[in-house]
């Protein structure tokens, strides 16, 4: 997990800890939150700020009051098209499934988030489906809970910034089964269930030398930043992994479950009680080796490069001899940066003088290293030369970085070559102050094919990304959904159980872009974007690593756009 200094200073007294004993009430502060609806779109709430009012309504399948609630909601959307128009669906029972079909049949189009922890509902003290809550953006305070027939009164009083005359009404619609909501969680045990999860799930990047600002190295340490534990669990900004849930099961997932989300955000908001028994993160002796698969059989290093401590530093664009004279197979990559602080991302490939043609992986943040799968390996040809893209962010000192690639090799060759299908739309055009672009890219897989793993890549205007494969048949199929796109932890996804595919399986990939002052990371909202290496411009860019089920064994043959296509001086 990953917090701001600056957010230390909250105390748990400080909280909003808007749990079930005490529901909001009028003047209440609503906590930022970000859930994905029932089309797997996410939406987080603080992003609405530029709303005249937010309104938030509880739903469910099968309830009628629900039904007529969302119906008279969907009337007042196109009265009021400043105003953001959401429903929340926390019952347990409820699929995404279900969800879409129970909405099409009642013609209703606003999104439904779908809150599977509870979380959030219980925040707001919810209990019955048809619930209304209506926002007011300006310090996100709750101005209207009740009935729907009170909505279009309290939005005309939030929107011209008067107050409501009636801030609460009665609601009779379904009530809303939550088994957590009068439980107390002070009984939740730190040592056994709190620690332990810390231990699993973040401590390989909050520790001593690790990625994290900071370090998971005893109660006390997590107590004070707990506040803050809850408020990017809340968000889905940590841990850091995006991949929907609903689509896909992949060996490498870091996500929390939504038990521990649940039991995590419900000891927070008991005070983050430390119970009895000893401290695990005290006593916790596991040692974190440079390699985390062992000595490399070959390391190359890269030329030192030091940076400027402000400025913007082109791409460096490095060759480094191949010292082998023989061929080889590779089993595993990894790579051990000289300066974590600065080193934004490695793309390292080998060929002739040029860029190769060969994928050796990459490496930016929190990436793991890459263990091909079994029978596949990458040919290493003898004599090659090893390209390395390297991109550094200036951080305001001077800092000197010799970066190590370490290779490992197989001791037979294998049965199969690890491949590449490249994904790209290099005359990407995406409009000024523009919430929502959407481009695609699609490659077809001529021959009978095995996935392993999908890769997508956009700068800091990207959205969400997706995989969808459109098999001969006629069927679809979503590989991958990532309703949350984050530039700071560019992951890739491998899949727990490899994906045969027929030859003739057309796979599209779908970046969207928001290109607004909405998004805080956007560097200018007010130029069109093109294709560009550096992190101001964009990419569409995709990778899917597979390998063919017929296969010769020769070297890799990546599908898609050349290097020179993508990266050359014209490619923008």
């Amino acid at each position: 997990m990953s917090y701001s200094r600056t957010r230390i200073a909250f105390s748990l007294a400080a909280l909003s800890l808007s749990s079930a004993a005490s529901a909001l009430q009028p003047g209440d502060v609503v906590d930022n939150f970000r859930l994905t609806d029932h089309k797997g779109v996410s939406h987080e709430f603080y992003y609405l700020s530029d709303a005249k009012a937010v309104v938030l309504m509880t739903q469910g399948n099968g309830c009628d009051a629900s039904r007529t609630s969302a119906a008279m909601l969907e009337s007042l959307r196109s009265k009021y098209p400043n105003v953001e128009f959401l429903l929340l669906n926390a019952n347990l029972g409820d699929t995404r499934e279900a969800i879409v079909k129970e909405t099409a049949a009642n013609n209703i189009s606003l999104p439904v988030l779908i809150d599977e922890t509870q979380i959030i509902t219980e925040s707001l003290g919810a209990t019955r489906n048809g619930e209304v809550f209506v926002v007011d953006p300006r310090g996100w305070k709750v101005a209207y809970r009740g009935a729907v027939s009170g909505a279009a009164a309290a939005i005309d009083a939030v929107s011209s910034g008067s107050a409501v005359s009636r801030p609460t009404t009665a609601v009779t619609g379904c009530a809303i089964k939550m088994p957590e909501r009068d439980r107390s969680h002070a009984n939740i045990s730190y040592e056994k269930t709190i620690a332990p999860m810390l231990q699993e799930k973040c401590v390989t990047c909050h520790r001593d030398g690790g990625i994290g600002p900071w370090q998971m190295s005893s109660y006390e340490m997590v107590r004070g930043f707990s506040p803050m534990i809850r408020e990017v669990v809340r968000t889905q900004r940590m841990p850091p992994w995006h991949a929907d849930p609903h689509y896909g099961h992949f060996s490498n997932d870091r996500a929390l479950s939504d038990e521990q989300v649940k039991t995590l955000v419900h000891w927070i908001e008991a005070g983050a009680p430390r119970g009895a028994g000893e401290d695990p993160l005290k006593t916790q002796k596991k040692d974190w080796p440079k390699w985390p698969l062992g000595e490399p059989d070959l390391v190359i290093e890269t030329p030192a490069f030091t940076t400027p401590a402000t400025g913007v530093i082109p791409y460096q664009m490095v060759q480094v001899k191949n010292p082998l004279d023989h061929d080889v197979w590779i089993r595993a990559i990894d790579y051990l940066p000289g300066q974590r602080a600065v080193l934004h991302h490695v793309i390292a490939s080998a060929g002739g003088e040029r860029r190769g043609a060969t994928s050796l992986y990459n490496y930016v943040p929190g990436a793991e290293p890459l263990e091909i799968p079994p029978d596949n390996g990458i040919l290493l040809k003898a004599g090659t030369t090893i390209h390395f893209q390297m991109h550094f962010t200036p951080n305001g000192q001077e800092l000197t970085d010799v970066t190590k690639l370490g290779l490992y090799f197989m001791k037979d060759p294998p049965k199969f070559s690890y491949r590449s299908m490249i994904f790209a739309q290099p005359r990407l055009k995406i409009p000024a102050n523009t919430k929502v672009h959407t481009e695609m890219a699609e490659q077809t897989f001529k021959e009978d094919a095995v996935i392993y793993s999908l890769h997508p890549h956009a700068h800091f205007r990207g959205k969400s990304s997706s995989f969808v494969a459109r098999y001969p048949d006629g069927r679809e199929e979503t590989l991958l959904n990532v309703p949350n796109y984050d530039f700071n932890w560019q992951s890739t996804y491998d899949l727990v159980e490899p994906l045969p595919v027929p030859a003739g399986t057309k796979v599209v990939y779908t970046q969207v872009f928001d290109n607004s002052s909405q998004n805080k990371a956007n560097p200018d909202p007010n130029r069109t974007v093109t294709w560009g290496e550096q992190t101001w411009d964009e990419m569409v860019f995709g990778v899917i690593r597979y390998r063919n089920v017929k296969e010769d064994k020769g070297p890799e043959k990546p599908t898609g756009p050349s290097q020179e296509e993508l990266f050359g001086a014209t490619a923008n």
